[in-house]
C-alpha cells in the first residue's frame, strides 16, 4: 500500500467511532461503507434490501425511531442513493470482489453501536484526542467501528495480491440487538461460500493474542411480555384491580427460579421494567424485558419456554393477561477444527502476534451463528476468530476503547488466511 496501514485504519475507525448508529438505523455508517467499497474497486456492491432478506430482519424499530436517524444522515450530506436502498431499516452492505477461479471466502464484521452515553473524562482517549461520539446517548462500547476498519483493510490487501477466487465482505446491521444475522444469511449472498471468517476483537484477550476460533457461543432470545389487567383506586378498592405489576413482579422473582438444566449452561435475566402511572393506582399494564441464553439452542429453547410458562403462571394467579413475544434470538454454532487450525498457523507468522490460542469458549452470544450455520448446513466451514486489543475497560462500559495497533494485526491474520484458502484449500 502506498501509505501507512495502521494510520490509515486508525483514521477509519476513528471517523465510524465517531458517529455511531444503532441496530437498523446505521445510513450513514451504510453509506460510508460503499464509498470506501467504491473506492477499492470491488465488483459488485449490494446495499439494503439487495443484501438481505426482509422478512427476515428481527428487532426493526419503528418508524419513529428510523425517520429520526435517516434524516440525522441525509444532513450529514449522506449520498440520496444510499439513503433510498436503505430506508426501512435496510441497513447493510456485502461488497463483492471476483479474482478468477477459486474459492468463495466470506468475512463477516458487524456494524452497530450501542445505547450508551461515551465518557467525555480526559483520561478517555477519544474524548481527549478529538473523536467521541457525536451522537449523544449512542457510542461504539463493543469494537464494532474497529471491526469495519479491519475489514475494508483486509479487502484492500486481497486486492493487491495474488489471490484467485471471491471474496464476500458481509457488513451486517443489529448485532447488538441479534435483529440482523439471520437476515443477512438468508439473504442469498452467501449460499455459495466455501468458507466464512468473523471476527471480534477484545473479549479480555491482550493486542498480539489471537484465537483462532471460538466454540460454545450460546444461543440466545430476546423476548418482550406485557401484563394487562384493570387499574383500581390502590385505597379504596384494590380487590376490583387486577394487578399487573404483582403479575410481573411474580414472574421476574419466579423466572430466577427456573431449575438449571443437567446438559449444560442456561442464563436468564431481565432487564427492564415499565408501566405504571401513580403510587395510588393499580397498575393496568405492565411490561417487561428479557433474555435467555442455553449452550445448545435446544437448551436455550427449554429456557425460553419456561420463562413464557412462568410469564402465563404468574398473570393467571394476578388475574391479568399476559403477551409474551420473541423479538430476535440467535442458535449456537461452533468454528470448524480445520478451519481453526488453517488460521492458527497463519497467525503465528504475522509481525504483531505474540501468541495464537487454538480455541476458548466464546460464553456469550452473536448473531453470526445464523450466518456460520447457513454455510456449514451446505457444506461449507467457518471460524470465528478473536484479535486481541488492549482495552482500558470492560466491553459495554462509556470509557471502552481499543488498541489501534490491532488493527493492522486484525487484518493481515484475515488477509492472509484469506489467501492461503484461496491456495490451499481446507
Amino acid at each position: 500500500m502506498v501509505y501507512d496501514v495502521r494510520n490509515r485504519l486508525s483514521e477509519l475507525r476513528r471517523e465510524f467511532h465517531r458517529c455511531p448508529e444503532p441496530g437498523w438505523r446505521e445510513f450513514r455508517t451504510t453509506a460510508r461503507i460503499v464509498e470506501e467499497l467504491e473506492r477499492l474497486g470491488v465488483d459488485e456492491i449490494a446495499v439494503g434490501r439487495e443484501a438481505l432478506s426482509t422478512d427476515q430482519r428481527m428487532a426493526v424499530p419503528d418508524s419513529s425511531e428510523l425517520e429520526p436517524w435517516l434524516e440525522r444522515a441525509r444532513e450529514a450530506g449522506v449520498r440520496e442513493d444510499v439513503l433510498e436502498r436503505t430506508a426501512d431499516g435496510h441497513t447493510g452492505v456485502v461488497g463483492v470482489l471476483e479474482r478468477g477461479e477459486g474459492p468463495t471466502i466470506g468475512l463477516r464484521v458487524d456494524m452497530d453501536a450501542i445505547s450508551m452515553t461515551e465518557s467525555d473524562l480526559a483520561e478517555h482517549r477519544p474524548a481527549a484526542e478529538g473523536f467521541r461520539s457525536e451522537h449523544e446517548g449512542f457510542m461504539h462500547a463493543c469494537g464494532h467501528d474497529a471491526h469495519i476498519a479491519i475489514a475494508l483493510g483486509t479487502i484492500e490487501a486481497i486486492g493487491e495480491s495474488d489471490f484467485s477466487g471471491t471474496l464476500k465482505v458481509f457488513f451486517q446491521p443489529a448485532e447488538e440487538i441479534s435483529g440482523g444475522g439471520k437476515a443477512m444469511a438468508e439473504g442469498g449472498y452467501l449460499d455459495d461460500v466455501d468458507y466464512l471468517l468473523a471476527l471480534h476483537v477484545g473479549l479480555d484477550h491482550p493486542t498480539g493474542e489471537i484465537v483462532a476460533g471460538v466454540e460454545k457461543p450460546l444461543a440466545m432470545a430476546h423476548l418482550t411480555a406485557t401484563f394487562e389487567g384493570a387499574s383500581a383506586h390502590a385505597g379504596k378498592a384494590p380487590n376490583e384491580g387486577g394487578n399487573a405489576m404483582q403479575a410481573a413482579a411474580t414472574a421476574i422473582q419466579n423466572a430466577y427460579g427456573i431449575p438449571r438444566h443437567s446438559e449444560g449452561q442456561t442464563r436468564v435475566n431481565v432487564g427492564r421494567i415499565e408501566g405504571g402511572t401513580a403510587s395510588n393506582v393499580i397498575a393496568e399494564e405492565i411490561a417487561i424485558d428479557a433474555e435467555v441464553r442455553g449452550e445448545t439452542t435446544g437448551l436455550m429453547e427449554y429456557m425460553r419456554t419456561e420463562l413464557e410458562r412462568v410469564c402465563y403462571a404468574a398473570a393467571e394467579m394476578h388475574d391479568c393477561d399476559v403477551t409474551p413475544r420473541v423479538v430476535s434470538e440467535s442458535p449456537r454454532a461452533d468454528s470448524h477444527p480445520a478451519l481453526r487450525e488453517l488460521v492458527e498457523g497463519v497467525a503465528r507468522d504475522v509481525d504483531g502476534v505474540d501468541r495464537v490460542i487454538p480455541s476458548t469458549e466464546f460464553g456469550v452470544s452473536e448473531d453470526v451463528t445464523y450466518l456460520m450455520n447457513r454455510v456449514q448446513d451446505r457444506g461449507g466451514l467457518a471460524s470465528y476468530l478473536l484479535v486481541g486489543t488492549d482495552h482500558p475497560t470492560n466491553h459495554h462500559t462509556p470509557t471502552f476503547d481499543i488498541d489501534e495497533d490491532s488493527l493492522e494485526i486484525g487484518a493481515a491474520v484475515l488477509s492472509r488466511t484469506i489467501l492461503e484458502l484461496s491456495r490451499r484449500p481446507v
